[in-house]
């Protein structure tokens, strides 16, 4: 489960490299917010298009990019079914546009920004929010580990099912959802454990 792109920065000297972490997410939440405000089906389209040019500015490989966007093909087929059964097709290709871009679109953000940068950007805008309690440290943190521990879960998920298969039990759930829980709570109890070991957490 490497080519998951979650948080898989890939170095480079592109205007998009260059933009520091807070503009960009500024940008991305721009992007965002635009695909679902400005109607029809031709400038979802265009949202689209732009997305999928920035993936191939930033030299997003395409087999991963298109493993990383696999699971939202239920989603999109639901999302699909339901806007033509309700509004018919162009509100379908509005919908299912605008999301492929966004989602390609946040990918694009982390493929071309440093896990660092990010957290440095996360730690200064909630910077002024200290005087209500907020600690930015430790916030930067936890979207540090949920950002790392993502992948990790996937991996899990892919031996879990490797191993009921080589059992013959695929289509059992318990087969896999009972190892899939265990070690991923182990998992979260050894990273706990280990920044108590360090004084990082409580």
């Amino acid at each position: 489960m490497s080519q998951f792109l979650v948080g898989n920065y890939r170095p480079g000297t592109t205007l998009l490299h260059r933009i520091p972490a807070g503009p960009k997410l500024g940008l991305l939440a721009l992007f965002s917010l635009a695909t679902v405000l400005v109607p029809g089906m031709w400038p979802a389209l265009g949202f689209l298009a732009a997305a999928i040019g920035l993936a191939a500015w930033v030299r997003m490989p395409l087999r991963s990019t298109v493993r990383a966007l696999r699971p939202l093909l239920l989603v999109i087929v639901l999302a699909t079914a339901f806007q033509v059964w309700q509004r018919g097709w162009p509100t379908a290709i509005h919908v299912v546009a605008g999301l492929l871009a966004v989602v390609i679109a946040a990918l694009v953000f982390t493929a071309s920004t440093s896990i660092d940068s990010m957290l440095d950007a996360i730690t200064r805008g909630l910077g002024p929010f200290r005087r209500i309690g907020v600690n930015p440290e430790r916030v930067a943190l936890a979207f540090s580990l949920m950002i790392r521990a993502i992948p990790g879960v996937l991996e899990i998920a892919h031996e879990t099912r490797a191993a009921a298969k080589a059992r013959g039990l695929e289509r059992n759930p318990r087969a896999l959802l009972t190892p899939m829980v265990i070690r991923t709570v182990a998992h979260a109890y050894e990273t706990g454990a280990a920044l108590q070991a360090r004084g990082i957490a409580d």
